[in-house]
């Protein structure tokens, strides 16, 4: 006997059990559906982001920082430790506790609200005067019918074609973030987000990393000043060997992974014991029964949505990384609120412009809005201020006193248009420029605003008052 809901949620990862929360405390009755599997055999909430993505890879991020600090920079502190060393398998048990731990926060938080679980693949068998059938492919197959359904069912890593993932040499996001063993040498194919934060993790453990990135520009979507500081940065004090602009060839491995490929027209090989891919991601839509319902689908496989992540179904909505936009757990945690509360007759709003990104390599890169070569091909008039973490009393007692902070300001109206970072913590000092711009405050209103003494954030303030012309330590 097929059971009853207001809202099935297909998807427990950062968007799906959000939205299924929020569904929830509006009064509706709510399944969420997940299919995924954790690395002890049993089912996991949360998603990639949460069990093999965003979490895990800042667990590991943070110790081989605690390394790399006690073997470089404690010694200007006084601070002289001889003999370290590193268990990598400590590294890892540990971000699996923490992954554990906060899997099961979410089991206790879909308890809380009264949400009913299933485990298995989803997929759509049919719809009925009660709402939309769906199929439970699981140890226990089942049947749900939910008026409302919301698919959040994210991402998968791209496929580099010839290329077989075995998560032994040749590596995904889950694969390298569970190496048992240090490799010598370590190559990576993409200079994105998970290439830059894993090859900063090894390469602080003592690795030879090299990251091959087929495009010209690195970091393409972030502001050209702030990615040729990163590039510099992670090149000349991280170590990171990055080649720009390569065309990959064949790859073979055995007990070593090679690499053949094109640099500036000349034929090259990298030569390394394990190689992680990671050339983006695809919208995870296969398997769901999309044609059997006649929900559109586009060529990428991306579900086609509306601004309110409407699909062309009545009572079927999409959110996260299989739509439109950035494939960012925020914004998917954010629009799973959204749906839940247009599907209560409420009208919220999200503004996919002010959606902030952040690298989380040391030093950090973070930004929100405009890049200043959008506003230029965009005919935008603007200004713009920068000031420097190097002579910030806050980032030199931290021994972090590089990066930059740059504000683009319409030049006519003052408005911020985008705000882009590099330096300590600036995921966290994004955050003020994303509620500023939320609120389209003008640069004059972030200079005029009292920043705490002596904190980063006063590298925000200098570089508003930089958009007037006007800095204080500049």
């Amino acid at each position: 006997m097929s059971q009853q809901f207001d809202v099935a949620v297909i998807g427990a990862g950062p968007g799906g059990y959000v939205a299924a929360i929020r569904a929830a405390q509006l009064g509706f009755k709510v399944a969420c559906i997940d299919d995924f599997i954790g690395k002890d055999g049993t089912p996991a909430l949360g998603g990639t982001c949460l069990n093999v993505g965003c979490i895990p890879s800042k667990a590991l991020l943070q110790s081989s920082e605690h390394f790399h600090a006690l073997n470089h920079d404690f010694a200007e502190h006084g601070i002289t430790v001889k003999g370290a060393s590193f268990d990598v398998a400590k590294m890892i048990e540990r971000k699996d506790g923490i992954v554990k731990k906060l899997t099961g926060g979410i089991g206790m938080l879909l308890k809380k609200n009264k949400i009913e679980p299933f485990f298995g693949r989803a997929s759509f068998a049919d719809n009925s005067a009660d709402g939309w059938i769906i199929d439970v492919a699981g140890t226990e197959p089942k049947r749900i019918i939910a008026r409302n359904v919301i698919i959040a069912t994210g991402s998968s890593p791209r496929p580099l074609p010839g290329v077989t993932i075995d998560n032994i040499t040749i590596l995904d996001n889950a694969g390298a973030l569970d190496q048992a063993v240090l490799p010598k040498r370590l190559g990576i194919i993409g200079a994105g987000v998970i290439g830059l934060e894993m090859g900063s993790v090894w390469r602080r453990l003592g690795t030879e990393v090299t990251v091959l990135e087929a495009l010209p520009d690195f970091l393409a979507a972030t502001d050209r000043q702030i990615a040729k500081e990163a590039l510099r940065t992670l090149t000349k004090d991280t170590g990171l060997d990055i080649h720009l602009g390569v065309e990959i060839g064949k790859i073979t491995s055995g007990k070593e992974v090679i690499v053949a490929y094109k640099e500036g027209g000349e034929a090259k090989t990298l030569t390394v014991d394990k190689l992680i891919v990671s050339i983006g991601r695809v919208p995870h839509t296969a398997g769901l029964g999309a044609e059997r319902i006649g929900l559109a689908v586009d060529a990428r496989g991306f579900i086609t949505v509306d601004d309110d992540c409407r699909t062309n179904l009545p009572g079927i909505w999409a959110i996260g990384d299989v739509v439109r936009g950035p494939m960012l757990a925020h914004k998917a945690s954010e629009e799973g609120v959204a749906v839940a509360e247009r599907i209560a007759g409420q009208k919220p709003h999200i503004d996919l412009g002010l959606v902030p990104f952040v690298v989380y390599t040391n030093p950090e890169i973070a930004w929100v809005g405009k890049t200043e070569e959008q506003l230029q091909a965009a005919g935008i008039a603007y200004r713009k201020g920068t000031a420097s973490f190097l002579a910030n009393g806050r980032a030199l007692g931290l021994g972090q006193a590089k990066g930059t902070v740059k504000i683009l300001a319409d030049k006519n109206t003052d408005r911020i248009l985008g705000v882009h970072m590099i330096g300590p913590m600036v995921s966290e000092l994004i955050s003020e420029a994303v509620v500023a711009m939320e609120f389209k405050a003008s640069s004059e209103d972030l200079a005029r605003i009292i920043h705490a003494h002596p904190s980063l954030s006063e590298v925000v303030h200098e570089a508003a008052l930089a958009v007037d012309g006007r800095p204080l330590h500049g």
